[in-house]
């Protein structure tokens, strides 16, 4: 009896001095940390959108931002030379978003305008509507009797839910007050991490290499290509949409196809939002055209061209630095988006990344032991 309990406290002795081992670690000054880490993030919870974007901006723009600050006198400050390009940045950015939304707006009053002022003699079946595949028949029969009697459009506004028109022109306010707070703190973050950003990434540095070693700059390296490489492949992107759209939209007869080809492309930016420029235009075409072939090829061609620079332009632009698959890259940029907003687009596909080269270095350390 006596042997079978010396047996069983031997056995309990580690477990015990593990516990109280794992328990000295936990020091006040490690709890009085941790509160300070976590009040911190809660208080800036509402900024996290902010500051993301100013810290994907800054990398992305760092190369520029250092080519741009060697033109200057030495006698211009650090301040002065991220306060110019800040603004510069800043004006570029926002004056061709104003642009592509603001054309937007304006064809679409026009559209409208067209629209009510054809409701009231009855928009007729578009010539070739019938004739057209498939579905051409039915919607030539759907529209004769949904469409084509005067007033019909008016009458389906009346029967609208005024309370659901509210509740969505609420909700589309609240979507543009947060993102001018998110872009006005972008702004505002841009400045000062053009001031300290390389004291910034050394320290950063400093602290990855004590926590988790010398696979710290591996990582950060890592990251540093994703970003870069995720927004360069947007932006490329954005232009090879917006010129091919362009010469699509003028071989198709389009009015002012150079405008519609930067809507285009600013618009693509974002994954699928380019199909909105699309589809926009194609009505707008409809609305106006005497023959149908004008907006079934200007939507066919800006289909094609969207579909092109998604598939093939920017696998190609950002494989050496973000290294997934299209399929990862699409889950990633809509995963992001849904989470964290514009900056999730390109957030996403760096989290991924990461994880993919986590994995994969797990994988070779299982090798290496086995």
């Amino acid at each position: 009896m006596d042997r079978t309990s010396n047996e069983l406290t031997d056995v309990r002795q580690p477990v015990v001095g593990t516990v109280e081992t794992a328990t000295k670690k936990i020091s006040p000054e490690w709890l009085c940390a941790g509160l300070i880490v976590v009040l911190s993030a809660w208080i800036l919870h509402s900024f996290v959108q902010a500051i993301l974007a100013g810290c994907v901006t800054a990398i992305a723009s760092w190369p520029l931002y250092t080519r741009f600050g060697t033109r200057f006198p030495t006698r211009i400050g650090r301040s002065s030379k991220g306060m110019i390009f800040m603004l510069a940045m800043t004006v570029f950015v926002i004056a061709l978003l104003l642009l592509a939304f603001g054309t937007l707006l304006t064809d679409a009053q026009a559209l409208l305008s067209e629209v009510a002022a054809a409701d009231q003699k009855g928009i007729a079946v578009p010539q070739g509507l019938e004739s057209a595949p498939l579905i051409g028949p039915w919607l030539a029969a759907r529209w004769q009797t949904q469409i084509a009697s005067p007033g019909a459009l008016l009458m389906w506004t009346q029967r609208t839910d005024a309370g659901a028109l509210l509740l969505w022109a609420q909700s589309l306010g609240q979507f543009m007050a947060k993102h001018a707070f998110i872009i006005l703190f972008t702004i505002l973050l841009l400045f000062f991490l053009y001031q300290e950003g390389e004291s910034l990434a050394e320290g950063f540095r400093r602290v990855l290499r004590r926590r988790i070693g010398e696979r710290a700059d591996v990582y950060v390296d890592l990251a540093t290509r994703a970003v870069r490489a995720s927004v360069n492949s947007m932006l490329i992107v954005a232009i090879f949409d917006g010129f091919a759209s362009g010469v699509a939209y003028a071989i198709v007869g389009v009015p002012r196809p150079a405008v519609w080809g930067a809507v285009t492309g600013l618009l693509a930016l974002v994954p699928f939002l380019g199909y909105v420029a699309v589809g926009a235009l194609t009505l707008q075409l409809a609305m106006s055209a005497t023959a149908l072939a004008s907006p079934v090829l200007a939507f066919g061609l800006g289909c094609f061209v969207l579909i092109c620079g998604d598939k093939i332009v920017r696998p190609v632009v950002g494989r050496d630095g973000i290294r997934l698959r299209f399929v990862w890259i699409l889950m990633g940029c809509l995963g992001g988006f849904e989470a964290l907003g514009l900056v999730g687009l390109v957030v996403g596909p760096v989290v991924l990344t990461l994880a993919r080269e986590l994995w994969e270095q797990r994988v070779r350390d299982l090798r290496a032991d086995a």
